[in-house]
């Protein structure tokens, strides 16, 4: 097991922010989740959690309203289809999410995500320096990345 882990520290929603995390990527689980009783921390409150996303470990809790989220840092997920990146991209947009551009995203919690196809980066590293070129130009009007828009560039 890895020394390092991504800790989240939610404002107030971090126990829900986890159970919808696992529930939208294969492979995750919740391993731990300390809901505060009360007493110094607010009752119902994610006081410490351990969840794995497909096979990542991150840790949470809930920080109160100083703790905010930003593009600064972001959660990266390589996609093996338009299918996964599409179910992704509208599970993580719904509810109060907002799109960015070129494949980032902000779940309702405003966790930062770019939700990015394998297929994208095969195109931006090939060999073809041109045709990189037309995909990046393709991909910088995209909001969820298109693969058969890339492909075609």
């Amino acid at each position: 097991m890895s020394k390092i882990s991504t800790f989240l520290a939610f404002e107030n929603n971090g126990a829900e922010a986890i159970e919808f995390y696992t529930s939208l990527i294969p492979n995750s689980k919740i391993i731990s989740k300390n809901i505060s009783e009360g007493g110094p921390i607010p009752a119902g409150a994610l006081m410490y959690g351990v969840f794995e996303l497909d096979g990542q470990t991150f840790k949470a809790m809930d920080g109160g309203p100083h703790f905010k989220f930003s593009e600064a840092a972001s959660l990266f997920v390589s996609c093996d289809s338009q299918e996964e990146v599409d179910r992704l991209w509208d599970g993580l947009t719904a509810d109060g999410g907002e799109e960015s551009m070129c494949g980032w995203l902000k779940d309702k919690y405003g966790v930062s995500w770019q939700i990015i196809p394998k297929r994208l980066m095969e195109l931006m590293t090939g060999a073809d320096r041109e045709r990189a070129g037309r995909v990046m130009q393709a991909m910088m009007k995209m909001r969820k990345i298109d693969i058969k828009t890339l492909e075609e560039a």
